[in-house]
């Protein structure tokens, strides 16, 4: 398959994961009266103070996500170039409306190294590949996890096909961990390819954080998952109040799990997202549009309001700085 091909394809899947995600919406969600009647009558006993103070502390929690996530590129920055917090905070916000508009968030490592110094800029990269596969560990490490259990309580399975389907995500858990831990395996391999050993310097930037700054990363990742968690947590619970913290909190994991895995663009995003958490929360309620509107809003505020502050920062780039 030529690269134009691959390329094509890979668009084709898209398109055709997004057509489902709102057909699905439309006809399971939009176009379904009861659905519409039941979330009426879920949202007429929502009172006007608690809407308030549950956006309050979503987005209180967001400029939290987006901080530890800064600190984490201040962190990830230091053995490459001197930056202040501030600075940080601003790649960040930057690298957000970069993201919104390309596929898989891919522009977010274009809009975050602009603020290093011109020949530090490509080391960046693969600085930030490094935060990067930090966050996919946790969201890998704890969706396994919790899709084991997901299964276990919800999908009838034979004890056989349980029991290798349980080892299979323990070792893929495993794996996750001492891979990230072990990621100057990954320098050695690339250093190990011709075409690629000419480019050696930029890559070795991976194997230079020792295993005290990897657990370092590693904690500002665990803090951001648990953070976005909660932010779900206070949406669906203000329109679902009924479902147990902990059942939640599993079936979100999964959630992240999941989305982690399909290719996507920011800008068409929600549709997805909704189609993935109607048909994995349908197995615990049939509240589909509070499902819908939790995950939404949520998208919404931590991506679209965030990209939007971000392209004040968009200004201070500058494109064709060449100092060291």
């Amino acid at each position: 398959m030529t690269p134009r091909v691959k390329k094509i394809s890979s668009y084709l899947l898209k398109l055709a994961i997004l057509i489902l995600a709102f057909l699905f919406i439309y006809h399971r969600i939009l176009k379904n009266d009861k659905n519409l009647r039941q979330f009426e009558n879920l949202a007429a006993h929502i009172t006007y103070n608690k809407v308030i103070i549950t956006l309050v502390l979503v987005v209180l929690l967001m400029v939290v996500n987006w901080v530890l996530e800064s600190l984490k590129w201040w962190h990830l920055t230091r053995i490459l170039a001197p930056m202040s917090i501030w600075k940080a905070i601003e790649a960040v916000f930057c690298g957000l409306t970069w993201a919104v508009f390309t596929p898989n968030r891919i522009g977010e490592y274009g809009g975050r190294v602009m603020f290093l110094p011109n020949r530090k800029r490509i080391h960046g990269i693969f600085a930030m590949a490094v935060g990067s596969f930090g966050q996919n560990v946790i969201t890998n490490v704890l969706g396994a996890g919790a899709l084991v259990w997901f299964l276990y309580s919800y999908i009838p399975l034979n004890s056989w096909l349980m029991a290798g389907t349980t080892i299979i995500a323990g070792s893929f858990m495993a794996l996750m961990l001492v891979f990230y831990f072990h990621i100057k395996w990954l320098v050695k391999l690339l250093n190990s390819i011709k075409f690629l050993r000419k480019y050696h310097r930029f890559f070795d930037i991976m194997g230079n954080y020792k295993a005290t700054e990897l657990i370092n990363i590693m904690w500002f990742c665990l803090a951001r998952f648990f953070v976005f968690t909660f932010q779900y947590y206070l949406v669906i619970h203000l329109l679902i109040p009924g479902i147990p913290l902990l059942q939640l909190s599993l079936l979100m994991f999964v959630f992240f799990f999941i989305q982690s895995a399909i290719p996507s663009l920011d800008l068409l995003d929600i549709g997805v997202r909704s189609f993935t958490a109607s048909a994995l929360f349908g197995y615990i309620t049939h509240q589909t549009i509070a499902v819908v509107v939790a995950v939404s809003l949520i998208y919404i505020i931590n991506l679209i309001i965030p990209a939007i502050l971000g392209s004040i920062f968009v200004f201070k780039l500058k494109f064709f700085d060449r100092t060291s």
